[in-house]
């Protein structure tokens, strides 16, 4: 059996493969196409144009997918193993909040492109990473109020530095970004995407840019220290038939009951 096949560990795998071909697929086909400049362009410019915008919209749609089930398995199985422990459980509802949040940031992010709507794509942004970020957060807490019992001391260091690796991000973007944008350099920068190294403004756009890079895979790699956990959990469905029928009338109820007190259900 592949690692992958163990338990649930394909779900977060799948996550961060498919969020990362999303935001490399639109790149390369944005530089093919020459929509931006090939040295480190923002995410965003890349899925700005048709058609790498389609195919950035419809990839990240799907990672937010993707990104809510495996949320939500990381909150089952901390639910499982802490049944009794009443400061993780609000810690881990607190956590998966702020997960879902992220989420429906991502899908703003992917529907609303940065040069149509520019603030709604940025408050689409701060939702997944920023809230995102507050997510990782407790997730660290979390690590760190489980070992060692639940699991070694090593994940929580591991999920803390990439926690660390995240907010560096988080911070040298947004700095950048003020300088950037704060009218020394020119207007309307928002709706550009080819730069000239020789112009001023040039290396805080490089900063930023790389910081929002560097954003985007710590907050993916966050999710592979999941894959070991996930191997160790499964989910299933039950099924549970409230009558042999699906019409809805009285003589219908009565059989149903009869049912379902024959089968001990009532």
């Amino acid at each position: 059996m592949w690692w992958f096949q163990q338990g649930l560990s394909f779900l977060p795998a799948s996550l961060v493969v498919w969020s990362a071909a999303s935001f490399v697929f639109s790149y390369i086909t944005a530089i093919v196409l020459h929509h931006v400049d090939p040295l480190v362009p923002y995410i965003s410019d890349t899925g700005t144009i048709p058609p790498e915008r389609c195919l950035f919209g419809i990839m990240l749609n799907i990672s937010a997918f993707l990104g809510v089930a495996t949320m939500y398995v990381r909150y089952k199985q901390v639910c499982a193993l802490n049944p009794e422990k009443s400061k993780i459980i609000k810690l881990n509802k607190i956590g998966l909040t702020l997960g879902l949040i992220s989420c429906f940031g991502l899908c703003i992010i992917a529907n609303f492109q940065k040069s149509v709507l520019y603030y709604v794509h940025v408050v689409g942004a701060c939702l997944t990473f920023g809230v995102g970020a507050i997510y990782m957060l407790v997730q660290t807490v979390l690590s760190y109020l489980m070992q060692p019992e639940i699991h070694s001391k090593d994940v929580f260091w591991i999920r803390l530095t990439v926690l660390l690796w995240c907010s560096s991000s988080i911070a040298s973007m947004f700095v950048s970004s003020l300088v950037l944008y704060s009218g020394l350099y020119g207007t309307n920068l928002v709706q550009k995407l080819h730069w000239d190294p020789e112009e001023k403004g040039y290396t805080a756009h490089i900063i930023s840019t790389v910081s929002e890079w560097s954003l985007a895979f710590s907050f993916l790699s966050f999710f592979l220290t999941y894959i070991r956990d996930f191997q160790k959990i499964s989910l299933r469905a039950v099924v549970s038939l409230h009558g042999r029928t699906l019409y809805n009338t009285p003589q219908s109820f009565v059989a149903d009951e009869q049912t379902l007190l024959t089968a001990g259900s009532i």
